[in-house]
């Protein structure tokens, strides 16, 4: 069935009391690389079909990645049936009801109309280039065509459609392995030519390493580190968990608790990223327009993302984080290595994980090359490390800031110099 017989089949059918159905499609097409060879393409669309009903205050909710009568049938009798075995759910609100929602333009015609053929060629030329320098290149070229849907009981009713496309390349030559990566949600502003050029870059600074001991020290976070860092952070901002007491945030609302240099917001003013017209919530029906919202500004918590349910108990506006926009400035990096004595240039983070959600404590480590500069010089690449940081005090200590990048179809970073950052041990990988 199509979207909209879905959307007729379930309306007609569900005997629940109120109900909301949240309908994901993605249409995707990944060819991916390994070793100097192309080792498969995959292709083909994919939907998932979300029902969440109630009688009462009584809740179930089912799901289904097939679209034919007999499943939707299934789908709707098994949340039934939940809901009349479960138990009132104090929590329980009604769906969300008919409302004007934003409109953003986040189809990338380019994306769309990119061939298999293509995608394949542009694979080979990144072997072709990874041959001439007698290195391997792992990685995989992707792009995606993702469709939402969203109606309830009571009105709501919602669409959103997105494209991405995205191409990473990991080199290793010899010792030396560190990878790049592209996203966005248009395909036109690819340019192979300059990620691989990248790539070739960082891989050459690797070539002469030293071992380097974690310490405390001056920092600059590429765009893509600074973004893995701030996406855990925007997490714990959380306005329930705040209130309840589980965050750092706890009574800091209208408080300055970031650095001074510090912008955060959700916009619908950057067209080169994504920008719902509604949120979900953990993929389930939820129905939050998606509003330009200003997070922090100027180091000062201005709005914490906050659920319909917790809202409503709350008398706020019910808000989610849908996109990351971190205002910059205008420091090179080659400026930055001269306003500190020594320090370390930081590309990548991965194996992010909470040390402790209430101080808003977070340990990782560094990938894809880690550079160590003195007296305003890169001098050689270090060993990898292990960080223990709190993102939103990691703020109070930015000494510039850079331009602003796409990191992600989602997010626009700047680089940033920050003092003071808390390696605490080597990392073996």
């Amino acid at each position: 069935m199509k979207t909209e017989d879905i959307r007729r089949f379930i309306t007609d059918n569900v005997s629940a009391d109120d109900f909301s159905c949240l309908i994901r499609e993605i249409d995707s097409h990944e060819t991916r690389f390994a070793q100097n060879g192309i080792t498969q393409h995959l292709a083909g669309p994919k939907m998932s079909i979300t029902l969440s009903l109630s009688f009462g205050k009584k809740s179930g909710s089912s799901s289904t990645n097939q679209s034919n009568e007999k499943s939707l049938r299934e789908l709707i009798k098994t949340a039934e049936d939940i809901a009349r075995l479960a138990p009132e759910d104090p929590e329980h609100i009604p769906s969300a009801k008919e409302m004007k929602l934003p409109k953003g333009e986040n189809l990338s015609q380019a994306t769309l109309k990119l061939s298999p053929e293509t995608m394949v060629d542009i694979v080979q030329k990144s072997i072709d280039k990874a041959r001439a320098m007698d290195a391997q290149v792992s990685g995989m070229c992707e792009k995606h065509h993702f469709k939402l849907c969203m109606f309830t009981k009571n009105g709501f009713n919602g669409t959103d459609e997105f494209s991405s496309f995205g191409h990473s390349m990991t080199l290793k030559k010899g010792e030396v392995e560190t990878k790049v990566s592209y996203d966005s949600k248009d395909y036109a502003g690819f340019d192979l030519d300059s990620l691989f050029a990248r790539l070739a870059s960082q891989a050459e600074a690797l070539r002469e390493m030293k071992s380097f001991d974690a310490q405390k020290i001056a920092v600059i976070l590429r765009p893509a580190a600074l973004m893995e860092l701030l996406w855990y952070m925007g997490w714990m901002l959380n306005r329930r968990q705040s209130d309840e007491g589980f965050t750092p945030f706890t009574g800091m609302l209208d408080q300055q608790c970031f650095g001074e240099l510090f912008n955060f917001s959700s916009t619908r003013t950057k067209a080169e990223i994504t920008a719902n017209s509604f949120i979900t919530g953990w993929g389930m029906p939820e129905g939050i327009p998606a509003m330009e919202t200003t997070w922090v500004e100027n180091g000062v918590l201005k709005n914490m993302p906050t659920s319909r349910y917790w809202a409503e108990k709350t008398d706020a506006k019910p808000s989610g984080i849908f996109n990351m926009y971190i205002q910059g400035g205008d420091t090179s990096e080659e400026e930055m290595m001269k306003m500190v004595p020594r320090g370390l240039i930081i590309n990548r983070f991965w194996y992010i994980r909470p040390v402790d959600m209430k101080r808003g404590e977070l340990t990782g480590m560094t990938r894809d090359g880690v550079l160590y500069f003195e007296d305003g010089k890169v001098k050689h690449a270090v060993n990898n490390l292990r960080f223990n940081e709190i993102p939103h005090e990691m703020t109070r200590r930015i000494l510039a800031l850079g331009k602003e990048e796409l990191a992600s179809a989602s997010a626009i970073i700047p680089t940033a110099l920050i003092k003071d950052f808390n390696f605490v041990d080597k990392t073996n990988f």
